[in-house]
């Protein structure tokens, strides 16, 4: 069956099963459903964990909404054998199967790979655990937090007298998320375009997608033997790179990445030549003077107001940008030209503003269709579907229907 890719986004067709929870596992079939997949969200009768999680508004939590749309939601019981039929009937017709149980859970259901891919060898699953499927912490309870900890993350953030910092929002799993959909979708390619026709499994632990992101530390203390340790906003690097205050209380960020952009920055704030100084005039020369260098830079900065700051950088062509939050991004041009925030008109919230679908495709881009559903609010739906396919019994339909309403009303 040929698809309408160009208006229902390139992943039109392709037919997804999440039943994992909170984050990184949802967050991966958002994006798929983001560009067109047919996700069916499962979840527990009481409702995944996410939905209480963070600021409610009239009992309806603002994450949950954002996470889980663009996807079909029903409640099933795995330990239950209606659960589980319902459950292999959906697996049965679908490409990606998500979940984020702690390893050997599945197993332990009967639904492991093992089962799973003998009914259906074409299934692509993600399995996203906080330590993977291997090793000896595999049945280790893990999550983002212990995995920003793992990772060698947090031992490099914050300042250098201070503790190691965690960040305030989900940072491992975001960064896992789009690694299993990467993944997911690699798994695709081989099995159609390359022609295997098989599925396979991902094992996708929290602590490695970040850990990849890290950069050469790993290397350099092998090599070298150096650890790199917190710095605060400076960076080992290049120099300056820092946060700094403006006179009329506002913070922007700075990095001079490129020796184009240092010696325009070094010419803006110290005067003209200051870049071709030779105690300035290359990175090396700028890191062993950080103290110096980032000194002129924060008393040029701290001299100015925002606006004369930003103007300034933009006329010499530096880079330098704002620290906003969320109310001030919500006012930038650049974010109201590109509408990098949507707005959903969600039934239960009214207009909901959100990030938008990221990335941008120009000719089958994504789109949000909905917020995050209510809890069960597609079963007769989907149950109808898995009916009519011959998939599912009409009377474990029917009892899965009576189940679900049941719980609705607990």
């Amino acid at each position: 069956m040929r698809h309408d890719t160009e208006n229902d986004g390139p992943l039109a067709g392709l037919k997804v099963v999440d039943c994992s929870t909170v984050l990184a596992g949802p967050l991966s079939a958002m994006v798929l459903a983001d560009f067109g997949a047919d996700v069916v969200k499962i979840e527990h009768p009481q409702g995944d964990a996410l939905r209480k999680m963070g600021h409610a508004k009239e009992g309806h939590g603002i994450w949950w909404k954002v996470t889980n749309r663009n996807k079909r939601a029903i409640t099933l019981d795995l330990h239950d054998e209606d659960g589980k039929a319902a459950f292999l009937a959906l697996v049965d017709q679908a490409d990606v199967l998500v979940e984020n149980f702690r390893t050997g859970t599945m197993e332990k259901w009967g639904l492991g790979w093992d089962v799973l891919s003998k009914r259906n060898p074409r299934l692509v699953m993600l399995r996203v655990t906080g330590f993977g499927q291997t090793g000896p912490y595999r049945f280790r309870p893990g999550y983002g937090t212990v995995a920003e900890a793992f990772s060698g993350f947090a031992h490099i953030t914050g300042q250098p007298d201070g503790p190691p910092t965690l960040p305030p929002f989900g940072l491992a799993d975001g960064i896992a998320a789009y690694h299993g959909v990467f993944a997911i979708m690699f798994a695709i390619y081989e099995r159609d375009i390359q022609g295997s026709g098989k599925g396979q499994y991902i094992d996708l632990a929290l602590y490695e997608p970040l850990f990849s992101c890290l950069g050469a530390q790993t290397s350099s203390y092998d090599q070298l033997g150096i650890i790199q340790n917190r710095a605060g906003n400076r960076s080992a690097n290049n120099v300056p790179r820092n946060a700094y205050k403006t006179k009329d209380g506002r913070w922007v960020a700075l990095s001079t990445a490129s020796p184009s952009i240092a010696r325009r920055v070094m010419n803006l704030v110290g005067g003209e030549g200051t870049g071709d100084d030779p105690r300035y005039a290359t990175n090396t020369a700028r890191v062993e003077r950080a103290e110096e260098v980032d000194g002129m830079v924060a008393d040029w900065i701290g001299a100015r107001t925002l606006t004369e700051v930003l103007d300034a950088f933009e006329k010499v062509e530096a880079a330098i940008g704002p620290v906003y939050d969320a109310a001030q991004i919500l006012e930038d041009p650049q974010y109201l030209a590109r509408e990098s925030v949507t707005t959903v008109d969600d039934e239960d919230l009214g207009p909901l503003k959100m990030q938008n679908v990221f990335p941008r495709m120009s000719r089958t881009p994504g789109r949000i269709k909905f917020a995050g559903p209510r809890l069960g609010q597609h079963q007769d739906n989907v149950l109808g579907e898995l009916e009519a396919s011959g998939k599912l019994d009409r009377a474990t339909a029917d009892r899965l229907r009576k189940f679900a309403a049941r719980s609705k009303h607990k």
